[in-house]
């Protein structure tokens, strides 16, 4: 696991982080983590419905045009000589 050190932070946030522990019943540091962690599950999930709503868009408008498969895709580029190289 990994440290961070946050400096120069403001006395009046200390001082509301440490309250709102308190009434979470957390450590100052286990509140700093929950909301650090729901930070990052909040952006996943906004990111998420982001691409879940692309992709129902695209589906819409594609939807009655025939589709070619990947694989098909794929085999004919392959049988023009181009590749991927990694």
């Amino acid at each position: 696991m990994a440290t961070i050190n946050v400096r120069q932070l403001d006395d009046d946030v200390v001082h509301r982080l440490k309250e709102r522990a308190v009434r979470n019943n957390r450590s100052l540091e286990g509140e700093v983590r929950n909301i650090l962690e729901g930070a990052v599950e909040d952006d996943f999930a906004a990111k998420r419905e982001s691409f879940l709503a692309l992709a129902a868009s695209l589906r819409r408008e594609t939807e009655g045009h025939p589709q070619t498969p990947s694989e098909v895709l794929i085999r004919e580029d392959r049988d023009k000589g181009h590749r991927v190289i990694s």
